[in-house]
């Protein structure tokens, strides 16, 4: 019962005639199990080392028992092709739960439980995603050094153009042209090429 439960709370239709879409499983602990999760010893310093060694970005994304908009990123924005491709090829994802006891290690090297590292990255809203830089400074926590913090649920769009925008290392020239008006110069190529 316990597991229908569960995924009946994942579930989302998206408009009427269409087959609903479900969000990744839901495990014990609440949260969204998708298959491209990188399940490590969340050792943030270890896990970059490995997302590099793979060329790929570190990249965690904090989730709580019973978001909503958890499970509407999983059903919807994590689902959309482009989206779970970049996930899977370009980075390293990293699952953390705001309100956690599994001990994990700072990307600064403090040791401490899950919900005391998201307090300390001054994490309030979930999902939030926190995006590494292509180099660890290992002076500094998670989101101390993170090229973008993202608090919030997003459409497929925006989340494209968040990750290529931090694939792209972009956050290194924001005066040129910060994540905002590069998001818009995105959506005006996109509305361009498709005739509107």
């Amino acid at each position: 019962m316990r597991r229908m439960m569960a995924m009946m709370l994942a579930m989302i239709i998206v408009a009427p005639g269409m087959a609903p879409v479900m969000a990744a499983e839901l495990g014990d602990d609440g949260l969204h199990k998708a298959a491209w999760f990188r399940d490590t010893f969340k050792d943030l310093q270890e896990d970059f080392a490995e997302a590099e060694s793979e060329g790929k970005r570190l990249m965690l994304i904090i989730e709580q028992r019973g978001c909503i908009y958890c499970s509407e990123m999983h059903a919807t924005t994590f689902a959309d092709p482009r989206i779970k491709a970049m996930l899977e090829d370009k980075f390293y994802p990293v699952q953390i739960n705001l309100h956690g006891d599994t001990e994990i290690v700072d990307a600064d090297g403090d040791v401490l439980s899950e919900k005391a590292a998201t307090r300390k990255w001054g994490v309030l809203f979930t999902p939030t995603m926190i995006f590494f830089p292509g180099g660890l400074d290992e002076s500094k926590s998670a989101a101390g050094q993170a090229a973008m913090v993202v608090p919030g649920a997003f459409k497929p769009g925006t989340t494209n153009d968040l990750m290529t925008w931090v694939i792209e290392e972009r956050y290194l020239n924001q005066e040129e042209e910060d994540f905002q008006r590069y998001h818009a110069r995105m959506i005006r190529e996109r509305n361009d090429g498709d005739g509107g």
